[in-house]
This record gives C-alpha cells, sequence and structure tokens, in this order.
C-alpha cells in the first residue's frame, strides 16, 4: 500500500492538473514569494520553519520550483534533530526526504526513497500534539513519519484499539480525551490511520466527515463553526477520496472561492492573508475534489 505522503504527492499532482498556465504561474509565483534566502520557507511571523518548509518543499517539487539543493543541504545541517518536537521532528524528516528527491533532479518514484532509517521513539518527544502520544492527530503524524522513514506500524491493532477512546457516539473523533464535540480534521486523521491499517475498508465514522459538508461546499471544522475553512475541506475530501467516497456536494467553487488574487489560498472568506501552509490545502482539495466529484451533488 502506498505512503500517505505518496497519497499526498498523488493528490497534489491531480490539483497541479486541473490548472492552467496562467494559475500555474500565479500560484507558483506566491510560493516563491514566501521562500528565504537559506531555502526555506517563513512562517505566518515571516520566521523560518522547518514545518512551513515541509509544505513549501513538497510544492515545490510538484510544481518543479527549482531551489538551490546545496543551500536545502546547508538548512537542514544546522538543526539538531533531538531537540525537535515531534511535528517539527517529522517535517525535518519529510525535508530530508523531498532534499534528496530534489538533489537527484529528476522525478524519483516516492516509494523508491523510503530507506529504512533509525528514528526516536515516540514516548521519547517531550512535546506532541495536545500532550497526547494517542491522540488521532498525534497518530497521523507519527504514522506519516514512520513511512517517511522507511519504518512500519508494529502495534497497529493497539493503535485503532486506543483511537475508539476518542470517538464519540455520532462516529466522528476528537483530539483530547473527555470532550464533548468530535471534529472534521480529528476524524480525518483517525480515518487516516486506521484506512493505513485496514487498506482502507469502509467506516462508518466516514458518514460523520459528510455531514460536516456545508451546502457551498466546504466543510465545519465542527458542528458550531461559523463557517466552513479550507483545511477542514482538505482533509475530509482527501480522506473521502482515500476511502473512495464521494462528498454530499461538489466542493470546487468553494475552493476557488479562497484562492486570493495575491495566489495563495486563504484559511477562510474571512481571512484576507494566505501562507504556503495554506497553498499547500488548496492544491491538496483541488486535487481530492477532482478525483471523487463524479459522483457530488450539484
Amino acid at each position: 500500500m502506498h505512503s500517505i505522503s505518496a497519497k499526498i504527492l498523488e493528490t497534489l499532482n491531480n490539483g497541479k492538473r486541473q490548472l492552467g498556465e496562467d494559475a500555474l504561474n500565479h500560484l507558483s509565483a506566491f510560493i516563491q514569494s514566501q521562500l528565504l534566502e537559506d531555502q526555506s520557507f517563513k512562517d505566518k511571523s515571516g520566521k523560518s520553519d522547518t514545518y512551513y518548509t515541509a509544505f513549501g518543499w513538497m510544492l515545490c517539487f510538484v510544481l518543479n520550483i527549482k531551489l538551490n539543493t546545496k543551500k536545502m543541504a546547508e538548512y537542514l545541517s544546522v538543526y539538531n534533530e533531538n531537540e525537535l518536537d515531534l511535528i517539527h521532528y517529522a517535517s525535518y524528516k519529510r525535508c530530508q526526504l523531498l532534499h534528496y528527491l530534489m538533489s537527484k533532479g529528476s522525478l524519483l518514484t516516492w516509494l523508491k526513497t523510503h530507506r529504512k532509517q533509525t528514528i526516536k521513539t515516540l514516548e521519547s518527544f517531550r512535546n506532541v500534539p495536545h500532550d497526547d502520544i494517542n491522540a488521532p492527530y498525534t497518530q497521523y503524524i507519527w504514522l506519516s513519519l514512520l513511512e517517511d522513514t522507511g519504518n512500519k506500524l508494529n502495534d497497529s491493532e493497539n493503535v485503532s484499539n486506543a483511537l475508539k477512546v476518542y470517538q464519540l457516539d455520532e462516529g466522528g473523533y476528537m483530539n483530547v480525551k473527555g470532550g464533548s464535540a468530535a471534529t472534521t480534521n480529528a476524524s480525518a486523521a483517525a480515518l487516516s490511520v486506521i484506512g493505513q491499517i485496514t487498506d482502507y475498508q469502509f467506516d462508518k465514522s466516514l458518514e460523520f466527515v459528510k455531514k460536516q459538508q456545508h451546502v457551498s461546499g466546504g466543510f465545519l471544522a465542527t458542528g458550531s463553526s461559523p463557517v466552513p475553512d479550507l483545511l477542514s475541506t482538505a482533509t475530509a475530501l482527501f480522506v473521502l477520496q482515500c476511502y473512495q467516497q464521494s462528498p454530499n456536494y461538489e466542493a470546487h467553487d468553494f475552493i476557488e472561492a479562497h484562492w486570493s488574487e495575491s495566489g495563495g489560498f486563504i484559511a477562510t472568506l474571512l481571512d484576507d492573508e494566505s501562507d504556503v501552509e495554506y497553498c499547500f490545502y488548496g492544491l491538496l482539495a483541488l486535487g481530492a475534489a477532482q478525483s471523487n466529484n463524479s459522483d457530488a451533488k450539484r
């Protein structure tokens, strides 16, 4: 089975194929505007960050934006892996993988880059999302890291059972034990992990994800969210695609409405600034929407 990263890469490429030359140039120009001299990408405050760099380098790889691979290597060399939290450690490892791909100067198959590496244990990280190693988002990041570094999830049955603690009766998942509301993103994370374990056999929790879709085509983060957002839309469409399920409504117009004049994508229609992370979500949403919209209601 393909890794989560490989599925993401395929979906991003599918999103790319939906864009004409002018649109691609506009998007690429914005992405390059977020690039710093050391070839890393800046966060919302304008500072270099490996989390944003992982998004940026993957977009550059997909969109054929040339980077200076020598500077990329220098950027990676300054980090002490042992000092990174789980999110930034996983981002750093993905950046290493992307640097390897780009340094070869050709579109190597992502699967062929998964050489087994020795990595830290999940329990050794001082900081993990929600301070919980079993939470859906933490498990999603951990599984992605394992796959990117050629490792396997050895306790898949225990992981599946542990995730049930975060599931509510309505079918959705939350990232915090004892919470009262499931979220789209926690549910997408849990379903991604379960899907990788079960080869994406149908799961009734997909119905919760579908119910989070607004008639505009976008997905709400929670049932009480005032407006749908691009992140929730991208993660929901992506996981539905992985399970070969269609959303209730066609989402292309919603996604296009979140593409700003700057060339980047915005989080919601209440926002006016973009960054490289939301460019990633925008292209991912476009690719996933194209894959599963044939059966969606219009």
